[in-house]
């Protein structure tokens, strides 16, 4: 897997349905401003959809920026249901706010992290 619409054709493959779960993220550089040293990740917007709600990538990028949200990084996971019944966007409030609970702590090696050009990203939390 390159790059997230690899992850929605791969969403869209499994037996069971699937709820997306998308927390845009930006990053707060370190004192210094020195980028590659890193920074501290601030989720900024959250949104759970099933793989058919997202046509491509470019599309995630253009509702997203329609919300004025500044963001750097889309941290993902998947939610799945059973046979053709995706998870509801209720069932995906607990995880949504573990995996945003996860992102302030630097619990984020479960996740798939994607760039603003929607390429994966190997990220480390350093404490």
């Amino acid at each position: 897997m390159e790059h997230f619409d690899d992850f929605l054709t791969a969403a869209r493959a499994q037996t069971d349905a699937q709820r997306l779960l998308l927390v845009f993220v930006d990053i707060d550089e370190v004192a210094g401003g020195d980028a590659k040293a890193g920074g501290f990740l601030t989720p900024k917007m959250c949104v759970d959809k099933t793989p058919d709600e997202i046509t491509s990538f470019t599309e995630l990028v253009v509702e997203a920026t329609k919300t004025g949200q500044d963001w750097s990084l889309i941290f993902a996971a998947s939610l799945a249901g059973t046979g053709a019944q995706a998870p509801s966007s209720t069932d995906a409030n607990k995880p949504l706010d573990a995996m945003i609970a996860g992102i302030n702590t630097g619990m984020i090696q479960q996740y798939l992290v994607f760039d603003k050009q929607g390429g994966i990203l190997s990220l480390t939390a350093n404490g």
